[in-house]
């Protein structure tokens, strides 16, 4: 059994190459040399990097005659984020509680006045 489906979108996410041909991916479907040319690795490269994404349903390639357009598939990113939101919303109140403590504890001390 394969890990499950958000484990292969962080572990895909994990990458800033495949994070930056996803970011190009947003702008519209591209073929693999056009997603290769901004870095200086080879096209098999690029390929492993597009069969992780694509291993991950991050994205899609086509077919149409030679032309192999890879596309964005937005759902395994929206699971990641809401998963994620879940634990955005802990932090915010771990935070607000932190800073409500420190202000009560600010509101405590008393003002030190110099000596002569």
């Amino acid at each position: 059994m394969g890990p499950d489906p958000l484990t292969s979108t962080f572990a895909a996410l994990a990458d800033p190459t495949r994070r930056a041909i996803l970011a190009r991916l947003a702008s519209g479907e591209a073929s693999v040399t056009e997603l290769a040319a901004p870095f200086e690795v080879s096209l098999p490269a690029i390929s492993k990097h597009l069969k992780v994404l694509e291993r991950a349903g991050l994205i899609t390639r086509g077919r149409d005659a030679q032309w192999r357009p890879c596309r964005l598939e937005p759902r395994p990113l929206k699971d990641a984020a809401d998963w994620l939101e879940h634990y955005r919303v802990f932090w915010e109140q771990s935070l607000d509680r932190l800073e409500g403590y420190l202000n009560e504890l600010q509101g405590k001390e008393k003002p030190r006045g110099r000596k002569h």
